[in-house]
């Protein structure tokens, strides 16, 4: 649930404003453990979302960094290399679990 929070500071184009509402979003899912609330919830859900988007709006607008923005393609592909990587060590594993079980 939470890989889907991605760094959102020092971009260029910055972070728009549905980038913040889906981070926040996800952050909500996470905590509360559930990707919808029940009708009852939904009320309170939603105003949490809308204060968090709010915050990281803020947070976002007023972070300082001497650092060069960062282009969002190439974070992109490093994150896409990284999954790349993670999902062929468990394949890996996998498949030595079964030949291991096969042979013992």
């Amino acid at each position: 649930m939470c890989r889907n929070i991605v760094p959102l500071q020092n971009f260029t184009p910055p972070a728009t404003d549905a980038e913040c509402h889906d981070a926040a979003l996800q952050f909500v899912r996470k905590i509360v453990g559930t990707t919808t609330p029940s009708r009852a919830n939904q009320d309170v859900f939603d105003r949490a979302v809308a204060e968090i988007t709010a915050s990281v709006r803020h947070l976002l607008d007023d972070l300082v960094t001497s650092a060069p923005p960062k282009v969002r393609e190439v974070e992109a592909a490093k994150r896409q290399a990284r999954s790349a990587e993670r999902y062929e060590a468990i394949r890996v594993f996998q498949e030595q679990k079964r030949a291991a079980r096969t042979t013992g």
